[in-house]
């Protein structure tokens, strides 16, 4: 395997961080990987207490809600992939919001023209019906060993009893003042005298901790129906602000919340240098975008070539299946996305032709899938448009010692969501609805009833029929490069998973210039320059994603891997160390 050095780089930046958690962790038994030692300690206590993978998931799923609650929580909606090992199979569990009955192609637009993008999320228009508390009844009742009460405790307490507000808490709240001082139940929250809590601060949020025991005690019913859907809905429809502040309220109703359901899906299946990678099928876009750039990529004997070389391959692979991805990818319920078309290895081969193996040639239009479906009919040909879409969701990874795993990621999409916390419920609400395009035509334009576009790619690798390894991360669009290049450098450049979550991000996502990060140090390293020599060009970022992974090991252990200081540092543990 080739060595490298960017993991050991990072440690020792890591090392001087106010942070206990580990980044690492190898032995027996379940492990699980997070962005928070508090959510990964309560998915632990769950699989020391008899509860499986499917239970500590959405027991630190609801510790992320208290501890990273700008980046997800119950006001929100996501998607779950599990491995089931009785059956010997992966399901995909789609909770992502939906549209309101209210809802229209028009609904973004003022005198014809789009809404501007930013303008639109601190309202109540932006905010979806959430999914998350139907996603996670569903799962434990299909899946699970405990109920929701069981599993809430940890939550409950984390809630109650408070934590020491650290370093990206502050940094992100700071971020969104303006947002949270719009509305008066979230500056009472999250601000003092108008400003970001204090490193330090002790916080505590007891309305939060009352609504899961609501939860604990009652059920999903709880949320769908009755006093605290009313409360949603009152909230999105006349949100709470402060004096002087004008919102677009929205036209929700208790309909909206009582129809929402969750789907089982049947996810994406591909293969890649003999592993059997399963991502989530649409409404995501992760995992069709993956299995496209990882088709492409299968054409070229990655390992064989210096590295520059390789990722130069990884970047225009990934162009190419972005502009498919952007350009004919929805909700599958309301248009028909040609699936089998740009899973098809024939058209992977065609599109991997318009590769320079010496030089990048930048944006390139998107490919005709169509003559690779059984259906070849052609209901949309639509430009390929890269909407806005925040970087700012959170994922976990999960298993337990029977087998069973779960790659799980959830989000109220800009970081804060709407900035609308539910008054006396302690949750922030997502602002979802701007994830669809403002204008059409297009696949992905808003209807009522339908679930926006998202980039969410939950992702579990099978080897010889068991799992080899399981990955996911936030990070808007970035999160389908963060998965594919995370790949590419654990089976083709011969990191180890630790050192693939570690090594630094490009994100080439049909754009002018790739994205990558300044944390990181790439910007005027050695491979900056290498890559520099294709011709391709930066647009610089602090950090992209907050991956969390686990790898099964074939001397029967397992290892998990959280961030080392992206998002300030995640924490992995595994039962037996």
């Amino acid at each position: 395997m080739r060595q490298n050095t960017v993991w050991a780089t990072i440690l020792l930046v890591a090392a001087f961080a106010a942070h206990a958690a580990q980044p690492v962790a190898t032995g027996h038994g379940g492990a699980v990987a997070t962005i928070s030692d508090e959510a990964s300690k309560a998915a632990m206590e769950i699989l020391n207490t008899g509860g499986n993978a499917v239970d500590a998931a959405v027991a630190a799923a609801a510790v992320l809600g208290v501890t990273d609650p700008f980046s997800c929580g119950i006001g929100g909606g996501g998607f779950m992939l599990i491995y089931s090992a009785k059956d010997q199979r992966v399901i995909a569990l789609d909770h992502r919001e939906t549209a309101p009955a209210y809802f229209s192609p028009g609904v973004f637009q003022q005198d014809g023209k789009a809404m501007d993008w930013s303008a639109t999320v601190p309202n109540g228009i932006a905010v979806g019906v959430p999914g998350t508390v139907r996603g996670w009844h569903e799962a434990l009742a299909r899946y699970g060993n405990m109920p929701l009460s069981k599993v809430l405790a940890p939550a409950i307490r984390v809630a109650t009893r408070g934590f020491t507000v650290g370093p990206n808490f502050n940094r992100i709240a700071t971020l969104n003042e303006a947002k949270f001082a719009r509305f008066s139940s979230t500056s009472k929250l999250y601000l003092r005298d108008g400003k970001a809590l204090p490193v330090g601060t002790h916080f505590r949020n007891p309305d939060l901790a009352d609504t899961y025991r609501l939860l604990a005690r009652s059920g999903v019913k709880a949320f769908y129906e009755g006093p605290l859907a009313a409360s949603i809905v009152k909230a999105v429809n006349t949100p709470p602000t402060n004096p002087g502040v004008s919102v677009l309220s929205a036209r929700m109703t208790l309909n909206d919340l009582k129809d929402y359901e969750a789907r089982l899906r049947q996810p994406i299946h591909s293969t890649y240098r003999g592993y059997e990678v399963y991502g989530m099928p649409t409404p995501s876009s992760g995992g069709i975008a993956i299995a496209e750039a990882l088709n492409i990529l299968e054409n070229y004997d990655l390992k064989s070539l210096p590295r520059a070389e390789a990722e130069h391959l990884y970047l225009e692979a990934s162009r190419l299946a972005f502009a498919d991805r952007n350009a004919y990818v929805a909700d599958s319920e309301f248009i028909d996305v040609p699936r089998d078309g740009l899973l098809s290895r024939d058209y992977a081969r065609e599109r991997a032709r318009l590769i320079d193996a010496r030089a990048t040639h930048g944006k390139v239009a998107q490919g005709d899938p169509y003559p690779y479906q059984d259906d070849q009919s052609v209901p949309l040909r639509p430009q390929p448009v890269l909407a806005a879409e925040p970087a700012h969701t959170t994922h976990l990874t999960v298993s337990d010692r029977e087998g069973n795993v779960v790659a799980y990621t959830f989000t109220i999409e800009d970081w804060g969501g709407s900035g609308i916390v539910v008054p006396g419920r302690g949750f922030l609400l997502n602002n979802e609805m701007t994830d669809f395009d403002f204008s059409g035509p297009h696949p992905n334009v808003p209807e009522a009833g339908k679930r926006p576009r998202s980039s969410m790619s939950p992702t579990i690798v099978l080897q010889a029929g068991k799992p080899a390894f399981a990955l996911g991360s936030p990070g808007g669009s970035t999160i389908i490069t963060t998965v594919l290049q995370t790949l590419v450098n654990h089976v083709d450049l011969g990191m180890s998973l630790a050192d693939a979550v570690a090594a630094p991000r490009l994100s080439q996502r049909n754009g002018d210039r790739t994205q990558v990060e300044t944390l990181t140090g790439f910007p005027g390293s050695a491979q900056a320059r290498a890559l520099a020599k294709f011709g391709h060009q930066w647009n610089e970022t602090d950090q992209i994603g907050a991956a969390n992974a686990i790898r099964f090991n074939d001397d029967g252990t397992v290892t998990a891997v959280s961030e080392p200081v992206r998002h300030g540092g995640g924490s992995a543990l595994v039962q037996k160390p």
